[in-house]
């Protein structure tokens, strides 16, 4: 209690900790929020996570006023953190869900040489240059065998000044799982299916790990720097696994899934070893 009152620490202190342990010059970057209410107070992150073959840590987040969606703002500030800190070419790609589109969005990293792959809704409307503006549904209805096409986003009055960019879909539950991109569509597909792993950091720093919305902290102050404590905790418990296990994968399940995870193999060393003099 007395840490959290008293001490408080230069912004983005632990960015430089947190990437040192994830042990390679190029990581993907996965954009989300985690959210939840202590009473009637909102506490919303907005979190900027590096995911690499064994580990995922947050690197960056900004603890939002409000409950519901980041703004443009938002998420170009948080971008700008990182781009302080880091180049653009450490960046693999950054990958992001529904809620984070825009066209001043993706001009922002377009022009700021980020690689993207970015989920979009079906009812969102692009141009390009073989007819009229149509949702991404309709688009995609139209094209029959094409799933992999170039257009810019938004009606074609708005969608002068967006950039170009490529999308690919494919067909799940009924639905369209659509992702736009500014590299090659086929890669960036493919490169969306690691967006999960923010979900999997989400739920190891709460309910299925650390707790950490068990604190019943609503200070701004006091929250930005326990989420700090918590990402030097998923980074050590990873660093961790990833020393017991050498080049070996935690074994599996007859189902195919892992009987422990990597962060939990982590985890419970380092519980047994605070526990133990072993």
């Amino acid at each position: 209690q007395r840490f959290f009152q008293f001490f408080a620490l230069a912004p983005d202190w632990a960015a430089p900790l947190l990437a040192a342990t994830l042990g390679t010059e190029r990581w993907t970057l996965v954009l989300d929020r985690t959210n939840w209410k202590i009473g009637r107070t909102e506490v919303n992150y907005l979190v900027l996570a590096a995911v690499t073959r064994r580990k995922r840590v947050p690197l960056f987040w900004t603890l939002l006023p409000h409950g519901g969606s980041s703004a443009t703002a938002d998420r170009i500030a948080l971008m700008r953190r990182y781009l302080a800190c880091f180049p653009a070419a450490a960046i693999r790609i950054l990958l992001a869900d529904r809620e984070f589109i825009g066209t001043d969005w993706l001009k922002f990293l377009n022009d700021n040489n980020i690689p993207f792959a970015i989920r979009l809704r079906e009812d969102l409307r692009v141009t390009d240059a073989a007819g009229p503006d149509l949702t991404l549904g309709a688009r995609l209805r139209r094209a029959r065998r094409s799933r992999f096409f170039e257009a810019r986003l938004g009606a074609r009055e708005e969608a002068a000044g967006a950039p170009l960019l490529h999308f690919a879909a494919k067909c799940i539950d009924g639905g369209w799982l659509i992702v736009c991109s500014n590299r090659p569509a086929r890669a960036a597909l493919e490169a969306y299916r690691k967006r999960w792993q923010i979900e999997c950091i989400f739920a190891e720093a709460k309910t299925r790990g650390l707790n950490l919305e068990d604190t019943r902290l609503t200070c701004p102050r006091k929250l930005d720097l326990l989420m700090a404590i918590v990402a030097l905790a998923l980074a050590w418990a990873a660093a961790t696994a990833a020393s017991l296990l050498g080049s070996r994968a935690p074994a599996r399940k007859a189902h195919g899934y892992l009987s422990r995870s990597w962060f939990r193999t982590g985890l419970d060393h380092l519980r047994h070893v605070f526990r133990t003099d072993a």
